[in-house]
């Protein structure tokens, strides 16, 4: 299997621009280039990015355009087949993002600490396996729910989602093999990887003398951040569900609305963050972002670009995962 970078979004894009300068052609030809700029990512850990990002679009494209419905009209108003679909999406999205960011922190932990396997153990063939293992097991972990009957509509929170309420057994289920055993592996990978972090900045003798460039520890470093940020803002629901599923009786009663809302909404909130963090924390993106925005207006600017960049980019192999284009090749930790 061969990994290369698809211009088919340069021959829609010309195809589009002959048409007309509408506003709908503009939305249209921003899409167009944010599919190109994922497909400049040429290493193959930053798929793991890319499906992560998906994940966090998908609730934006369905679930929650219906919760400002339901919003609106101060209830839900669409009917139980639209309620499953959002309620499905959104489970879809929810693990999809906690199985990504584990993958992420697997594959980081292989590329720095066990870098002499890492070629074999990723390349093109198995990263793609993995991706597609990922939202296979994404799937699988969603179908209990029409069994059991946990997707409804909650009307504090104006949107048809995980009922805690529905299963006790099922909801410390979920709590602990979606959240809390993905939390814990994710946390090992990140603690070994400090660790060597600390023993080459110190410049401890090992067997293997790791050299880390400043490039991989700021994506390392990014990474991380986005971890820490989902365990923030999921943490909430994911206990008071833990706490309400151990004694529905007492413990249901005895929670706060504010909080029960304000968790779930810092949930919600999670989806947007990924993409601040890599504009804060990584050049490359701050300046595709930019580019994204300019092409609204400079369409044929940005696809020449973005065309030549995609070309040079394929004459080198970046290092994984969210290249920086300060890399310093030599410099060490």
């Amino acid at each position: 299997l061969e990994c290369t970078i698809s211009n088919t979004s340069i021959i829609i894009y010309y195809y589009c621009n002959e048409s007309g300068q509408s506003l709908s052609k503009k939305i249209f030809r921003s899409f167009i280039a944010l599919y190109q700029f994922l497909f400049t990512l040429t290493s193959l850990s930053n798929v793991f990015v890319v499906s992560l990002a998906f994940a966090d679009l998908v609730v934006a494209v369905y679930p929650y355009p219906l919760v400002l419905f339901a919003i609106f009209h101060n209830g839900w108003a669409l009917g139980d087949i639209h309620c499953t679909v959002s309620g499905f999406l959104m489970g879809l999205s929810v693990i999809g993002s906690i199985f990504n960011i584990t993958a992420i922190a697997i594959n980081r932990y292989c590329y720095i600490c066990h870098s002499l396997t890492y070629d074999k153990l990723y390349s093109c063939r198995n990263t793609m396996i993995f991706v597609v293992l990922i939202w296979t097991l994404t799937v699988l972990a969603i179908v209990p729910n029409f069994f059991v009957g946990s997707l409804q509509y909650d009307a504090r929170i104006y949107s048809c989602t995980f009922a805690q309420t529905v299963s006790s057994s099922y909801t410390i289920s979920v709590v602990v093999v979606h959240f809390l055993v993905p939390i814990t592996v994710v946390s090992f990978c990140y603690l070994r990887i400090w660790i060597l972090v600390i023993q080459v900045r110190r410049r401890v003798k090992t067997e293997v003398k790791p050299r880390l460039k400043q490039s991989d520890f700021r994506n390392f470093l990014t990474m991380f951040v986005v971890f820490v940020l989902f365990a923030v803002c999921w943490a909430p629901l994911n206990f008071i569900g833990l706490a309400v599923a151990i004694n529905p009786l007492k413990i249901a009663p005895k929670i706060p609305e504010w909080l029960f809302i304000l968790s779930y909404f810092m949930a919600y909130f999670n989806s947007c963050l990924n993409a601040i963090i890599y504009g804060l924390m990584n050049q490359n993106f701050r300046k595709e972002y930019k580019r994204i925005i300019t092409s609204m207006w400079m369409p044929s600017r940005f696809f020449q670009e973005t065309s030549r960049g995609g070309t040079e980019a394929m004459k080198t192999k970046p290092s994984p995962a969210l290249n920086n284009n300060e890399q310093i090749k030599t410099d060490t930790l």
